[in-house]
């Protein structure tokens, strides 16, 4: 993640704008899964009327890196201030305009996601590569987006791993604190 030299502004901004944000909503449908998930137009639905609400404006233009391209958002302060974000555009064929377009729109949906910290239910990427258990992947990321449950589900990992003998149960408890200036 790259970011000015100052956060202080956006970082107020963005608490604002997550207080008043929502999930993007499953409107699209995938056919071919047998499936719904919120596509790029829902996230951006679901994140810019409470960014711009606060001064903040989300740019994505693609980027690249080492031979490898990527969409970088944005998410840039009416001060100056910014904080930004790099996810790969993956395609099977380079020279495809229209694999292009599908990986630059997937790209930025999960880009722009993944920033504003919004939740969806989006079970047609597992079923895409194989793995076809969205339902334990949604629980997961619903669980994340809430900082309790997420130091409760470290805390949960922590007793199951050092249940297995990975851990000595002191090391498990240290590793579960959480200062609250990191946050």
């Amino acid at each position: 993640m790259n970011r000015s030299e100052s956060i202080v502004k956006i970082a107020a901004a963005l608490v604002k704008a997550q207080s008043i944000m929502g999930n993007a909503i499953k409107d699209a449908k995938n056919p071919f899964f047998k499936s719904s998930y919120a596509n790029l137009n829902a996230v951006r639905e679901a994140v810019l009327p409470a960014m711009n609400a606060n001064g903040i404006s989300v740019l994505q233009p693609t980027v690249h890196v080492d031979g490898k391209s990527f969409v970088e958002t944005i998410l840039l302060h009416e001060s100056g201030e910014f904080i930004s974000s790099l996810t790969e555009v993956i395609v099977n064929k380079v020279n495809d305009a229209q694999q292009q377009g599908s990986g630059i729109s997937y790209a930025r949906r999960y880009g722009l996601q993944s920033l504003a910290n919004i939740g969806a239910d989006d079970d047609d990427g597992e079923q895409a590569v194989g793995r076809g258990n969205s339902k334990a992947q949604a629980t997961i990321t619903a669980t994340a987006t809430n900082f309790d449950k997420l130091e409760e589900a470290v805390v949960e990992s922590t007793k199951t791993t050092a249940s297995r003998g990975s851990f000595r149960k002191n090391e498990a408890k240290q590793s579960t604190t959480i200062p609250s200036g990191d946050l």
